[in-house]
């Protein structure tokens, strides 16, 4: 049985991304997967079941180095594709390959606006480009987001209804987030029930919201991403920031309503949903300075911060729903 080390360093999403890569090395080669990612970011792949072993660093690959010489992989598949990956590949000295991360293009693209340079093609194809010397080919059956047993959320313990929106708030990047005020306002909008989701840097924004709108279910800070997980399995419908719940919520085929801001799904970050495109739409200001950033600023750039602000907070909330599974 061949074995094989796959690299991703971060982030959540990046890694939820990597789920097809997974499913296809394991489906089509029989083969032990090893991944390597950093500590942080483990946690997702805890209950995968096409990975034999999590390798995790804090900062440095030299902390694992000599463990992974010992391993004698028969091949590395690269999907971080930098210096530590490159560092890392050529210390095992073992065929390997990366995929495309087209930084000259996303540069281009960013800072002089150029429209077309980047190709029509998700990341995640693109992913596959580091495995096509081994013969894998992409299945189309998307992202996936393996639970934990005992990790589960009752929604009626949460006072949670059967069908409601689930309301990612946060983002890494304050540009890459709606402003408090009109997060509040897109609530107030909603005939539906809405459960706030988000990390404990989201909690005084996710506060500021359920002191406004007391019919709000506020879950920000109180969750693992396990559990976090379980509520948007279970919604009737996602809106979210481009961030990890997003592609949580394209693992689990759940429509989708995808705000973006300094970004934009050009980068080929959007909602991966092959099979179910219909499911999921971006609501973006076409603007002549997006994207100003593949990441994201923690202030407008240009300090109107019309990205997010002129955002159509009706569109946003009609996409259809779907029965919870």
């Amino acid at each position: 049985m061949k074995k094989i080390l796959v690299i991703r360093f971060s982030s959540i999403g990046d890694i939820v991304l990597t789920s097809p890569v997974l499913r296809c090395l394991k489906d089509q080669l029989d083969c032990e997967i090893h991944f390597i990612t950093k500590k942080a970011n483990a946690i997702v792949l805890d209950a995968n079941p096409h990975i034999s072993k999590v390798i995790t660093i804090e900062k440095e690959i030299d902390e694992v180095t000599k463990a992974l010489k010992a391993e004698k992989y028969d091949f590395v598949v690269d999907l971080h594709h930098n210096l530590r990956s490159l560092r890392l590949r050529r210390a095992l000295k073992r065929p390997s390959a990366a995929f495309p991360k087209l930084n000259r293009q996303k540069l281009l693209y960013t800072k002089f606006k150029r429209r077309n340079i980047m190709p029509d093609i998700h990341v995640v194809d693109r992913y596959f480009a580091a495995t096509s010397s081994l013969g894998i080919l992409n299945d189309h059956k998307g992202l996936e987001y393996f639970i934990p047993d005992g990790c589960e959320i009752t929604l009626q313990d949460h006072d949670i209804k059967d069908d409601f929106i689930a309301f990612a708030i946060g983002a890494q990047f304050a540009t890459k987030r709606l402003l408090v005020d009109k997060m509040i306002e897109l609530v107030k909008k909603s005939n539906k029930q809405m459960v706030l989701l988000g990390g404990p840097t989201d909690k005084q924004e996710a506060d500021q919201i359920a002191k406004a709108c007391p019919d709000v279910i506020n879950l920000v800070g109180e969750l693992s991403w396990h559990e976090t997980a379980s509520v948007i399995e279970q919604s009737s419908k996602v809106i979210t920031h481009d961030t990890g719940m997003m592609h949580i919520a394209a693992a689990f085929q759940r429509p989708i309503a995808a705000i973006w801001g300094n970004t934009t799904p050009q980068l080929g970050m959007y909602p991966y949903m092959p099979s179910n495109e219909d499911l999921f739409e971006n609501h973006q200001v076409e603007l002549g300075c997006r994207p100003c950033s593949k990441i994201g600023y923690q202030k407008c750039p240009k300090k109107h911060f019309k990205c997010m602000n002129e955002q159509d907070l009706d569109a946003i909330l009609s996409l259809p729903q779907v029965p919870t599974k």
